[in-house]
């Protein structure tokens, strides 16, 4: 009386070389909007989407070449984008900017100084000399999120 393919119409329809890659072209697009990934996952995804071109072309294409240039696809898209994406500038301290400490630093132990408008943990680099509030420093390096720092009155 009820055919089968009228109660369940998508087991007629099969999966598809050409609809698994528009599907993979989906999946990836929207992985690369919720978690993005510096375009990895929109170059490989607009590489399933070629291939589902080449699919739909070339239908006799196997699997295994389909997978393939995929995968060189992706490859070449990733690293072909790399240089038209912006560097990361690193943030560097120069040499012997000035700070100003906000609370005692007492030997080797942390304080607080004003740098640049903020307050950073900070220590001293003479481990056997304290230095008061309100002193001059100057910032030597960085470690971590600790400055670490000299009095003026030691450097000259």
């Amino acid at each position: 009386m009820w055919d089968d393919r009228q109660l369940h119409p998508l087991r007629s329809m099969a999966l598809t070389p050409t609809i698994f890659w528009l599907l993979a072209f989906i999946v990836l697009c929207v992985m690369e909007v919720v978690t993005p990934t510096a375009f990895v996952e929109l170059m490989m995804g607009l590489s399933a989407l070629m291939v589902a071109g080449v699919a739909v072309i070339f239908p006799q294409l196997a699997v295994g070449l389909q997978i393939a240039l995929w995968m060189g696809l992706s490859l070449t898209l990733v690293f072909g984008s790399r240089r038209f994406l912006p560097t990361r500038k690193v943030y560097a301290i120069a040499d012997a900017t000035e700070a100003e400490t906000l609370t005692d630093i007492l030997p080797g132990q942390a304080g607080r100084v004003l740098y640049e408008g903020n307050s950073w943990r900070a220590k001293c680099d003479d481990r056997i000399s304290a230095i008061a509030p309100d002193q001059k420093v100057y910032v030597l390096r960085r470690e971590g999120n600790t400055l670490i720092v000299m009095p003026e009155n030691l450097l000259h």
